[in-house]
């Protein structure tokens, strides 16, 4: 394993020669003949071209390098992306039909993307991809693509979204076995961190060395952290991003879980992205900040000359009130995401707003007028960043299209009322195929494939017995 804080370089090639700024760059080149001698200038051996499935699993293909560079065409299959978690396929019906020829889609590297793969032991890179048709049609149903047609629709209309997603994460122990449950790793002092160590700097001492590591992979990528943070749960750390656009913070995030889950595993622990992977324990979250630009000002639309709100700002608000409900099967995915959305817990379970009140979904921070944004508090961790932006984005776009009125702020704790959102996967798919302005949207392809892919992986949770059914009906039913 190479040792991370080092870029791999060439033998100098002479000081008296200036050295191009992009070549010094740790992420992205403008073309191809830029890419040839960034891959060259790093002796670079190997390109992983990869793109996220529905899941945000990283699908994709290797190469060597020299291949890579001399136009070669690359292609995948459409099945990745029809694909449940568990590896199965969704059956035919209620719009969605599996293509009889499973027909080559192409993979088209997003040069922006180019960076190095700091954990691997022989000089390797890796390119974010997009999937177009063999005639060169944008495919309607990949993640990264859907999230292009969102900010397309803003773009449309003169607006511009900046996001900046936080996500939390567990570090477990080592478990191949999975009928037996999650726990805390051992720390540098010899036990396993306890919960309720929020905002604890001893607790993010405990794993100093994997932390490091991670910061020095993200450095090696180009990915910047802003924060880290501790979270409540035991081994449970938080990552804040700066704020940019949705497209590069969601490959960010892509990134991201790769690269934790590579720095846990060279300190034999896991990191894990599950909603609520440890029972009695916190879930974990992907909050998302989000404002919008006037293209032509650059100035922030949810505030006015005066400093207050503007309509669109209340619409916003609107949109997320009236459609979230119907996205959470992009924000809470799995069976797993609604352990973690829970009564008088700190996820919420409502469709309210309110200023710098962590008890309402939509929170309102506090902020200069500038910077006013709206922190969805719903999704979770084990969301994929592209439909999570994507679905939040075009939730609150409706609103402002539509100008949706929203209900008053909340000023007092919103979560132990009326649960306002589904409480079951199956119950999320239906409201999400009966929203017409999200699916339309979305993509309805996209929209159809992805309920049939939720629908596919419910009936594959239930065919497992749970611990819970042994212990309480097998002597007593």
């Amino acid at each position: 394993m190479p040792d991370p804080k080092k870029e791999t370089r060439p033998k100098s090639r002479g000081a008296s020669k200036r050295i191009p700024a992009f070549l010094n760059k740790p992420r992205g080149v403008k073309n191809w003949k830029e890419a040839s001698s960034w891959l060259e200038w790093r002796g670079i051996e190997d390109i992983e071209c990869i793109t996220p499935d529905q899941a945000g699993v990283a699908r994709g293909k290797m190469m060597p390098s020299n291949k890579f560079t001399s136009n070669t065409s690359l292609a995948l299959p459409s099945a990745p992306f029809m694909m449940t978690i568990s590896g199965d396929y969704p059956e035919d019906g209620k719009g969605f039909e599996y293509p009889e020829d499973d027909g080559d889609l192409k993979l088209v590297p997003d040069l922006s993307t180019l960076s190095v793969v700091p954990w691997e032991s022989d000089p390797t890179a890796q390119v974010i991809c997009d999937l177009v048709h063999q005639d060169g049609r944008m495919v309607e149903f990949t993640p990264r693509n859907v999230l292009r047609r969102v900010m397309d629709a803003y773009d449309k209309r003169g607006l511009k979204p900046v996001v900046a997603p936080e996500i939390e994460f567990y570090l477990v122990r080592k478990n191949p076995d999975p009928d037996y449950p999650l726990s805390p790793p051992v720390g540098r002092s010899g036990r396993p961190i306890a919960g309720g160590s929020g905002y604890s700097i001893a607790g993010v001492n405990e794993y100093d060395e994997l932390i490091d590591d991670i910061y020095h992979f993200s450095e090696a990528q180009g990915l910047e952290i802003d924060t880290l943070i501790h979270e409540e749960g035991a081994g449970q750390l938080e990552i804040n991003l700066r704020h940019g656009d949705p497209l590069e913070l969601a490959d960010q995030v892509f990134l991201f879980k790769r690269t934790i889950r590579e720095a846990a595993l060279k300190h034999d622990v896991y990191a894990t992205f599950m909603a609520k992977p440890i029972q009695g324990q916190p879930g974990s979250a992907m909050h998302i900040h989000q404002s919008i630009i006037d293209k032509k000002t650059g100035k922030n639309v949810f505030t006015i000359a005066d400093g207050t709100e503007s309509e669109a700002f209340f619409h916003f608000l609107g949109g997320m009130q009236k459609h979230v409900p119907n996205a959470l099967v992009m924000f809470a995915p799995y069976v797993n995401s609604y352990r973690r959305l829970t009564q008088a817990a700190s996820a919420p379970v409502n469709n309210k707003w309110g200023y710098d009140n962590r008890t309402t979904a939509f929170r309102v921070p506090r902020s200069d007028p500038a910077a006013r944004r709206v922190e969805n508090r719903i999704p979770s961790s084990d969301a994929n960043p592209y439909l999570a932006l994507a679905s939040s984005l075009a939730c609150g776009l409706i609103g402002i299209v539509n100008k949706i009125p929203c209900e008053a702020a909340v000023t007092t704790t919103a979560n132990e009322d009326e649960i306002d959102l589904p409480r079951g996967l199956l119950e999320a798919v239906d409201l999400f195929e009966q929203d017409e302005d999200l699916r339309q949207l979305l993509g309805v392809q996209f929209a159809n494939t992805y309920a049939a892919i939720k629908r596919a992986e419910f009936e594959t949770f239930m065919e497992v017995i749970s611990p819970w059914e042994r212990e309480y009906l097998l002597l007593n039913v």
